[in-house]
């Protein structure tokens, strides 16, 4: 079904696979040019340098639980004016349910920033994020940036990458994102799907080949193959969202006339060219998948990547749940769905489809196909969410809505929320089959803390259908005999809900700087930040041992996103579901650096840091006002996840100064540490230390201004141990904004 290759290989004429070792006439390094990924970081990097690339952005987009930070940094960094188009959508928030005037405090203040600066306002309720961007603004060759992890277009022949709010300041200052040249890794599609088959098939069954090993990790994922042809638009972009669940760092794919047409119907061709890899393409890695033998596939929490065919989950059933239970409960979730079982078949009681993964048109027409003419069990409940009005209003005409409604599901308006938990929660115990992105801990909005534990099995949404119509039993699409509506032939378009709207739609968005930014009494600024110290005494207030650990568990979402544009009120919520000591542990921290930043000496003024000082001293001579005192994370491989800043973020306005870990699992994770001035160390070996430890860092400055890759560290415990820490891969900037304290600070010195 999916084979992947062990080292590099060549691609002849798009389809043949050739051995690394093969003479073609032209070597690795040219071959590699040949890649359509290639020809577009060149077209948007700043400099000839092709090794550390410095990209500037075609178009960006935030939605309501991010841009008011990120609006909020560009500002106290000296914004003038977006300088590049950036869409405000309204899709995270939009219910206007939780925290009383507040979301819609956050949806004001952005329709006022896109006056003042000049952008695109999308009100509540009009788009998800990755619909509205699709549809108006994703093409051949183009790049974009967003602050949701799942900024994915590469079906539209747009490299999409998803970052925390920091480097999306940094373009609306005008400056670059900076990364090095990625690995590219060939997405080989042959054959075609069989009826019944979706795009979360595909795409689950990738995840579960791929994330574990870490075979695309920060790496462009570039689709071709004769497969292609075979997958209209709709049913590619279901799998390209997806890629973001492998931790790649971006996607594209071959583009052909059903693109060309995709972008016809959006009043949109000009923004069509072919891509596809030269004669001669070299990839550091290859993933060869037949879509012929993609199988009906679920996902079982709480990751993606625990993914099995359903046919294989009933082959071993008892063995499957026993193990995802006891993953489970290490992870702080009590689950049984064992007990979901009944002669022979795991029973679900909710099934949602919806967001930037389940809610297009192509997935939701073949889910009412299923649901045609039948009634849902009464005991399972189905909600819808089209990616758009566009797409309702498709429904609308095509009397398609009448049909779901006729059958038990209820149809709703464009919104994210079920996707991080903040709508159709299930009751206690309940198991809720999806087809949206992720089903991490809690992610569909249960509270384990207060014994609230429900779950989330992913599935395509036309399995969720057929699972519908059989009392809510796991049932594969592929059980079914059903006709399936060519969508290619009915899919339209009409964006007069967009033009009636959206604010500038379809213009060039001119700046008002007269404008007012209307700021509710939850929009809070951020904190003042200190500069980094040339030497850092840590305590460790979260020592996390799995084996990954996801924003999610860092930063909850759900109903905790209502306090995304106030820092103090967001960083109550910090580890509160997997380390629920941890805020009151760093607040106490945080208390021993105020003290310090006050010019008192906390050493002396607090009793628990006496001790401490007394083995600091044997190995420093220094002023003890001028050691920085900062709370520490410690977890083998965080940051899986969401692109969301806050993970960091609130890390930082608790007091902390670094995270130390093996490996992060994002690149965009990092990036946000470095950003919000944390120290992104790392280390080989086995930690030297437990919770609450005491570290002193030394010398951390001069190794951060002279490029010291290699950090000496201390364990101050009953007696002190010696230890390594690793700063790697730290641009010349990345060093400068820790060394200033965080990002803010770094462009408030420079503009």
């Amino acid at each position: 079904m999916i084979k992947l290759y062990d080292s590099g290989v060549y691609v002849k004429n798009g389809s043949e696979i050739v051995p690394a070792g093969t003479d073609l006439g032209v070597s690795i390094e040219d071959a590699k040019k040949g890649t359509m990924a290639y020809s577009i970081l060149e077209a948007h990097n700043t400099t000839d340098d092709m090794k550390d690339l410095t990209l500037k952005f075609d178009a960006m987009a935030s939605h309501d639980i991010t841009f008011v930070g990120i609006i909020q940094t560009a500002k106290a960094s000296g914004l003038k004016k977006f300088p590049l188009p950036y869409v405000l959508t309204n899709c995270h928030n939009s219910l206007c349910a939780v925290g009383g005037t507040i979301n819609e405090d956050d949806h004001m203040f952005g329709l006022s920033a896109a006056k003042k600066y000049g952008g695109i306002y999308v009100p509540a309720h009009q788009a998800v994020i990755h619909s509205y961007m699709r549809e108006n603004y994703a093409g051949c060759g183009k790049m974009i940036l967003g602050s949701d992890s799942h900024t994915r277009y590469g079906a539209l022949g747009t490299m999409a990458i998803g970052e925390g709010g920091g480097e999306l300041v940094k373009q609306l200052l005008e400056k670059t994102y900076d990364v090095p040249y990625p690995k590219v890794v060939g997405i080989k599609l042959t054959g075609k799907p069989k009826p019944g088959i979706g795009s979360h098939d595909v795409a689950l069954a990738i995840i579960g080949k791929v994330f574990k090993n870490g075979y695309v990790k920060n790496s462009v994922m570039e689709f071709f193959g004769d497969g292609i042809k075979n997958l209209n638009v709709e049913f590619r972009n279901g799998i390209d969202v997806m890629t973001t669940e492998t931790t790649c760092l971006t996607s594209i794919w071959e583009t052909d006339e059903q693109v060309k047409n995709f972008l016809d119907i959006h009043h949109r061709v000009e923004d069509y060219k072919e891509l596809k890899p030269a004669d001669v393409a070299y990839y550091d890695g290859m993933v060869e998948i037949n879509l012929e033998e993609i199988e009906s596939m679920i996902a079982l929490p709480a990751h993606p990547s625990n993914v099995y065919s359903i046919r294989e989950l009933y082959e071993n059933l008892d063995e499957i749940l026993t193990e995802t239970e006891a993953n489970c409960k290490k992870l702080g979730m009590d689950i049984d769905l064992k007990s979901k079982v009944v002669n022979g078949k795991l029973r679900a009681e909710q099934g949602v489809i919806g967001g930037c993964s389940g809610g297009t048109f192509d997935n939701i027409v073949g889910a009412l196909d299923v649901l045609k003419g039948h009634a849902i069990a009464e005991e399972f409940t189905l909600s819808i969410y089209p990616g758009s009005q566009p797409a309702y209003m498709m429904f609308n005409e095509m009397g398609l809505n009448i049909e779901a409604m006729k059958s038990g599901a209820i149809m709703r308006t464009a919104f994210c929320g079920p996707c991080f938990g903040a709508g159709d929660t299930p009751a206690n115990n309940q198991l809720s089959i999806r087809h949206n992105t992720r089903n991490f801990p809690s992610r569909e909005g249960s509270k384990p803390g207060l014994g609230q534990t429900s779950s989330v099995a992913l599935m395509d949404a036309k399995s969720i259908a057929a699972t519908a119509l059989n009392g809510g039993f796991i049932t594969a699409a592929t059980d079914l005999d059903v006709e399936y509506t060519d969508t290619t032939a009915t899919y339209k378009y009409d964006d007069t809900p967009y033009k009636n709207k959206v604010h500038n739609y379809g213009k060039t968005p001119v700046a008002e700087p007269e404008v007012e930014l209307i700021e509710g009494p939850n929009i809070k600024p951020w904190p003042e930040m200190p500069e980094l110290t040339e030497n850092v005494l840590f305590k460790v207030t979260a020592f996390i041992d799995d084996p990954v650990t996801t924003t999610d568990e860092l930063i909850p979402s759900g109903e905790t996103s209502s306090f995304r544009s106030n820092p103090y009120g967001l960083s109550e919520f910090t580890l509160s579901r997997r380390v629920p000591e941890y805020v009151g542990k760093s607040k106490a921290v945080r208390e021993f650096e105020y003290a310090r930043e006050k010019g008192e000496n906390p050493f002396e003024k607090f009793d628990e840091l006496k001790p401490v000082y007394e083995k600091v001293k044997t190995l420093v001579e220094v002023d003890p006002t001028e050691i920085g005192i900062g709370s520490l994370v410690y977890a083998n491989k965080p940051g899986d996840g969401s692109a969301r800043e806050q993970a960091a973020s609130c890390q930082k306005v608790l007091g902390g100064w670094g995270n130390i870990c093996h490996e992060y699992a994002t690149k965009r994770y990092r990036s946000n540490v470095i950003n919000w001035g944390m120290l992104p160390f790392t280390m080989e070996e086995d930690a030297p230390f437990g919770d609450e430890a005491y570290l002193l860092v030394t010398d951390v400055r001069k190794a951060l201004k002279e490029g010291i890759e290699d950090i000496t560290a201390y364990v101050l415990g009953d007696e002190i141990k010696k230890f390594n820490l690793k700063l790697t891969n730290l641009t010349q900037d990345e060093r400068q904004v820790l060394l200033d304290g965080c990002l803010i600070n770094y462009y408030r010195k420079n503009n």
